[in-house]
């Protein structure tokens, strides 16, 4: 069920409750309003649990590209050891593994770069369609204070 559609439910349970003489309070039916909180608990948002699933893949990536960059730090340090007596060769090698490890950092770069907008934008999204929900539970909430019973 849609998180809109269970407020909904939840006003019509306010709406729904007998008011307190003299008063801005209601009876809830307690059985039905714990049910409601309970599938609310249970829907949580998809962005949400888009946005954790991303940053475990970012994170997996992360590693990934650390681990590649330090097998590619490891084979040239190894090619380099067996080519040190050829002075110019083991130039050569210095600079292409150099050049490895720099384009492993700025693809580990780029990635992270990548992932943390991807984030902020999912978050941002969600923050705002969060608001929007919350102003619409105020918007009832003050509603329905300051109405008055119909039966006094």
């Amino acid at each position: 069920m849609d998180i809109l559609q269970m407020i909904d439910r939840l006003e019509e349970l306010l709406n729904e409750s007998r008011p307190l003489p003299f008063t801005h309070n209601v009876i809830v039916d307690e059985d039905r309003m714990l049910d409601l909180i309970d599938q609310m608990r249970v829907s949580i948002p998809e962005e949400v649990k888009k946005a954790q699933q991303f940053l475990a893949q970012r994170d997996r990536l992360l590693a990934q590209a650390q681990e590649e960059a330090n097998r590619t730090i490891a084979i040239a340090r190894e090619k380099g050891e067996q080519l040190i007596e050829r002075d110019p060769i083991v130039q050569a090698a210095q600079v292409q593994a150099q050049q490895i490890i720099e384009k492993a950092h700025g693809d580990g770069d780029a990635i992270r770069a990548d992932a943390d907008s991807y984030v902020y934008d999912t978050l941002t999204g969600l923050e705002v369609e969060l608001d929007r929900v919350l102003t619409q539970v105020r918007n009832g909430i003050r509603t329905l204070q300051t109405e008055t019973p119909k039966d006094e």
